[in-house]
């Protein structure tokens, strides 16, 4: 392998530094119209009154309109299986059910005078009841959130705890711990230009991380055929799991602009984004049972998602969480329940890690606390209950495969990295000396699953051979929207073709040029589209070989593919070029297939299981006791994805993963009041760090690769964010443990921090018994 494992730059930075790259907010078309949404400015609420005059005689308007406009759009949740009764409209009918939602649709000239318009819609409402917490939503007799009997939208499969093993344990710890709301907040929010076409169809140029998954699911609602409907995603500014699926106003804005003969752009502002596209919000409820070495007997897990107004992919995120409740632990007892309940508030959806940090955060902190109660390191309760490496692969008590694993080596590695036994003895001397600031030291050990949520993927290689040189063209059904895609998916066909990387040219993100793909989510692309690629790039060599085993007059098997061309096994000075070969199948075209392709291949690759990678994080905190602030003086990461295509790459998701991790630990919280009021609706009220409040992380890896695909390679990019999390708060929690602190629940904002130094009181509902 040439390519494979080295730390090329990403050939994608070029038009992204020079200003040269275009988004979809870039486009524009001849007669474009502008869209703003009207939205909901109540959190539960019958709409009495409705009024669009005023705003349809504002200057440059074209129209105000409203879900009787678009009554011929069907309504529809954005994953199967969800119960009619919290399907959605894309525009609110007569009622309406959380902050943000939308009413209507002002379409002007200009932004500006849309914006100006859509304040001129006179709303009127009659308040109903509201909930937003999850418990309450629950109780007998809450306030129903959709037209159903119940709040509880889905329930998911349980699994019922051994009461004998929680009768006889040394201790016994209760908890509640709460996966707080976050924003997503990508660089650039929604955003699509619609416009249709001659043929009858449409184009469409969206932000996006699936696009044949979002055109075959807008396609029919607009009332076209999947093959109308060209879908393209042109440079993305981030999506972290939410741009997976067509969201109500993607369809809104594609269906009026169908309904309308004219091409329509909607851009999300920052509030909007900040008001709809959140992940998280999960409400934990454990048990868990220890023997007095530190041995975890039990784990048992009550998980309650809150699937917001119309719950959807938010409401099967907790599935991930029970399937990933025993961790990297030989804990024989992991049982739990599972539901997601309606609220008044946004819908939740995937975001960065998707169901996997609530489930390391639970585990993470019940061993902490194990280890506190005992008066044990939480080094020694983690490796007391550790894996070993020689039990691959591993079939979990909650029915998950690991595929492979070293738990011992990762944990090892980090902490030699972070020089632990010097760091607590640092600690120990600040708390004997009474020195501030407070030293905390966090670890967490951690497994997640990826390549989950879409088992295929779609690649397409083709060789092209002239005079002037050889190039190849890969086209993959993945999207690399930030992760440097097109540097990986080039080296992997690089190391196959032995070519350069710079002469591999990689399209995605286009319906028209891709035939087919799912796109990129779940961790899967590189594991899942990259070895579609390597397969692809290998059946194009295979034919090449047979092809220079005629030209040399040798057996194919003898015939091997270098950097110099294809060559006879031990006959390295007689050699045939890429352009000898094609030259060679041109000999072979059939005259009836004008599509025909000489050296091409395309194939759909399908995993045979999903791939766990897993690491171990160390953050370091010292924290300010006059005020409660917290600082992430150090944090520490090794882990391991099996093959590293790029490690560079590998390093740069790392690297945000913890960002977003420890940003979760620290700072973010979407807060809604009692009244169903967003809170948190602008960066001025919404905590997003800058560099400036985090360190230089040091990171490393260890390599375990796996059988589940030829490349050995597992994801990577969402490990940062399911380890960092409960290292951090672990590190916070740890710092005040003296205190007797056991629980400080996230963000461990200032303020949290200070009350728990003032009082030595522990946050969630924490209960102990001892025998």
């Amino acid at each position: 392998m040439h390519a494979i494992g080295q730390s090329y730059l990403r050939v994608e930075d070029r038009p992204l530094l020079t200003g040269t790259v275009t988004y979809s907010g870039d486009l524009t078309r001849p007669g474009l119209l502008e869209v703003v949404f009207v939205r909901s400015t109540v959190a539960h609420a019958r709409i009495t009154t409705l009024d669009t005059a005023d705003a349809v005689a504002m200057p440059g308007v074209h129209g105000v309109y409203t879900a009787a406009d678009l009554a011929w759009v069907p309504r529809y949740s954005t994953v199967p299986g969800m119960p009619e009764h919290v399907w959605r409209n894309v525009l609110a009918t007569d009622r309406v059910r959380f902050v943000g939602e939308p009413i209507a649709m002002v379409v002007a000239a200009s932004l500006a005078e849309a914006v100006d318009a859509a304040e001129c819609v006179v709303v009127e409402y009659e308040p109903l009841p509201v909930v937003v917490d999850v418990d309450e939503a629950r109780a007998p007799g809450a306030p129903l959130v959709t037209d159903g009997d119940t709040n509880v939208a889905v329930t998911l499969p349980a699994t019922v705890p051994d009461a004998a093993v929680f009768a006889s344990a040394a201790l016994v710890i209760e908890a509640t711990f709460d996966n707080q709301r976050v924003a997503i907040a990508p660089l650039e929010g929604n955003v699509i230009l619609a416009e249709p076409t001659a043929e009858g169809g449409m184009l469409v140029h969206a932000s996006s991380q699936a696009p044949h998954i979002v055109r075959n699911q807008m396609a029919p609602l607009i009332g076209l055929e999947v093959g109308q409907l060209h879908y393209v995603s042109p440079a993305s500014g981030g999506g972290f799991g939410a741009k997976t699926v067509s969201e109500h106003e993607l369809t809104a804005v594609a269906a009026l602009a169908r309904q309308l003969g004219c091409p329509l752009r909607w851009k999300q502002t920052r509030s909007e984004n900040l008001a709809s596209s959140h992940g998280r919000a999960q409400r934990q409820k454990v048990r868990v049972a220890a023997a007095a070495d530190g041995e975890i007997l039990a784990i048992h897990a009550d998980i309650v998602g809150d699937g917001g107004a119309y719950p959807s992919v938010g409401a099967y995120l907790p599935m991930l969480t029970q399937r990933m409740l025993a961790g990297v632990y030989a804990t024989t007892h992991v049982t739990s329940t599972a539901c997601a309940v309606a609220t008044n508030t946004a819908p939740p959806t995937a975001y960065r890690g998707a169901g996997r940090p609530e489930a390391a955060s639970l585990v993470e902190r019940v061993v902490d606390i194990v280890a506190a109660e005992l008066g044990l390191d939480p080094v020694v309760v983690r490796r007391r209950n550790l894996l070993p490496a020689d039990v691959f692969p591993y079939t979990a008590p909650t029915g998950a495969v690991y595929d492979t694993g070293d738990y011992a080596a990762a944990l090892d590695k980090v902490l030699a990295l972070a020089g632990y036994t010097e760091l607590r003895a640092e600690q120990a001397r600040r708390r004997t000396a009474g020195s501030a600031p407070l030293l905390g030291i966090g670890v967490s050990t951690y497994v997640e699953v990826t390549a989950g949520a879409s088992a295929d993927e779609f690649a397409d290689v083709e060789v092209h051979a002239g005079p002037s040189g050889t190039t190849a063209t890969v086209k993959v059904g993945t999207f690399g929207h930030g992760q440097g895609h097109h540097t990986t998916m080039a080296q992997i066909a690089a190391d196959v073709l032995q070519l350069p990387v710079h002469a591999i040219r990689v399209i995605d993100g286009d319906t028209r040029l891709v035939a087919r793909g799912e796109g990129t989510f779940s961790s899967r692309s590189v594991q899942v589209g990259g070895t579609a690629v390597h397969l692809a790039a290998g059946q194009v060599v295979e034919r090449a070989r047979r092809l220079a085993a005629e030209l040399l007059e040798a057996h194919p098997d003898d015939i091997v593919l270098g950097p110099e061309g294809f060559a006879v096994t031990g006959v390295p000075a007689r050699t045939v070029h890429w352009l000898d070969v094609a030259q060679r199948a041109e000999a072979d075209r059939p005259l009836d297939e004008p599509t025909w392709r000489a050296l091409g291949a395309e194939l759909d690759w399908t995993r045979p299981q999903t791939t766990f990678p897993f690491g171990a994080h160390v953050a370091v905190v010292e924290i300010d006791t006059e005020t409660g602030k917290t600082t992430l003086v150090r944090h520490l990461a090794v882990d391991d994805c099996g093959t590293v295509i790029n490690p560079l790459l590998a390093t740069g998701q790392v690297h945000g993963g913890i960002a977003q991790g420890a940003s979760q630990a620290l700072f973010e919280h979407v807060r809604y009041d009692t009244d169903g009021n967003l809170l948190t609706g602008t960066l001025l009220d919404y905590a997003v760090p800058s560099a400036v409040e985090l360190p230089m992380y040091e990171t490393d890896r260890t390599v375990t690769p796996t059988f589940v695909n030829p490349l050995g390679a597992k994801g990577i990019g969402e490990s940062g964010t399911i380890g960092a999390t409960p290292a951090v708060q672990n590190a916070v929690v740890d710092a005040l443990a003296h205190l007797g602190v056991r629980h400080v629940e996230m963000p461990c904002t200032p303020e949290r921090v200070w009350q728990a130094i003032r009082t030595g009181a522990s946050e969630g509902d924490l209960r102990i018994t001892r025998r």
